[in-house]
């Protein structure tokens, strides 16, 4: 103890604290004095050394300047936490005289900007929303609409289809390739909620809604929008058909100077059917033939699996890619921007 200077120590401390400007260099100063190797420690080590009755007052001494010590400390590190509050808030400090920011708005996505169009024009012609499961059946996302057991379109190379809880792929159970099969069970319960085929209302309804096939590339997503159009009546014929096909066009793409043809083409759900193309008169497209759509009088093996007399009633069907109207409305080139979620190509359809 006689070698342990109670103010030169503190001094020393206090001159080591000033210069203490973050938290581990404060613990270091703290080892330093108070640590298991520290001056005070070693110096209550050294009690042993000293007489009995010398003991007692050299240990009260050194805890004195144990607790100057660590109240020294204490302080310095409450001053440090201050210090550090001081500068964030410092950094983080508004100015109120600047002008206040204002809140951005977002905006629609052009597919869903398009799906809403559609679904306007349409109502306009007197179409009802139809709506159905993502999650479809075999039975009615192929055989309802008659397409048979061999086709391509049933094969997994095309066809997600969907594992049972013990994770074996399920033959009958999948992600609808198209929205068509809405028209089939809408049919079917339409037959029945009117007792038959006497006197039964038309039918008028599009059914828009999300579509998975295994594709994917600049112009192909393994998931997209369809929109796919049903009339059913007794006087429904081609050219209704194309009078209302022509007749949307003309509206989505906001131009009379807009050519439209039906192109032969085959569908296992429609007979006769077509393939709708347009060539634009103008703009950077003026000219060139692009396909849109598909269409055809609605097949009689596809009436006679809902219920629909096909010696009584007739109708049409068309299907639109939204993605692909999309991308001609407003000039894109690649589908994978739509699914990128860059604000850089969002923000370019205003809000």
């Amino acid at each position: 103890m006689s070698s342990l200077n109670p103010e030169a120590l503190l001094s020393e401390l206090s001159e080591a604290l000033a210069t203490v400007k973050d938290g581990d260099t404060l613990e270091v100063t703290k080892a330093r004095y108070l640590g298991k190797s520290g001056i005070v420690t070693e110096a209550l080590k050294g009690l042993v050394n000293l007489p009995v009755e010398e003991r007692k007052d050299a240990g009260g001494k050194i805890n004195k300047i144990k607790a100057q010590m660590e109240a020294a400390i204490n302080a310095r590190r409450d001053a440090l936490k201050e210090e550090q509050l001081a500068a964030r808030l410092a950094e983080e400090a508004l100015d109120v005289t600047l002008p206040g920011r204002g809140v951005q708005r977002g905006g629609l996505h052009p597919v869903t900007r398009s799906l809403q169009r559609i679904e306007g024009l349409f109502a306009s012609m007197g179409f009802s929303v139809a709506e159905g499961p993502e999650i479809e059946t075999d039975y009615f996302n192929f055989t309802a609409l008659n397409t048979p057991d061999d086709h391509p379109a049933r094969s997994m190379h095309d066809t997600f289809y969907l594992k049972d809880a013990q994770g074996n792929v399920q033959s009958d159970v999948l992600l609808r390739t198209h929205t068509s099969p809405i028209q089939a069970r809408y049919m079917q319960n339409h037959v029945k909620a009117h007792g038959g085929n006497e006197g039964m209302p038309e039918i008028r309804i599009i059914a828009p809604g999300r579509v998975y096939r295994v594709d994917s590339d600049a112009t192909h997503s393994p998931m997209f929008h369809q929109v796919e159009g049903l009339w059913v009546g007794e006087h429904v014929t081609f050219a209704g058909l194309k009078g209302v096909m022509i007749d949307f066009l003309h509206q989505f793409f906001e131009t009379d100077a807009l050519e439209v043809r039906f192109r032969p083409s085959f569908f296992p759900f429609t007979e006769p059917s077509a393939e709708i193309d347009v060539a634009f008169g103008d703009g950077p497209l003026k000219g060139r033939w692009l396909e849109v759509a598909g269409c055809g009088m609605v097949h009689p093996e596809v009436f006679k699996h809902v219920g629909i007399d096909a010696e009584k009633y007739r109708g049409f069907a068309f299907g639109l890619g939204v993605e692909r109207l999309t991308m001609l409305r407003y000039g894109v080139n690649d589908l994978r921007h739509f699914f990128n979620n860059d604000l850089r190509f969002l923000q370019q359809f205003g809000r």
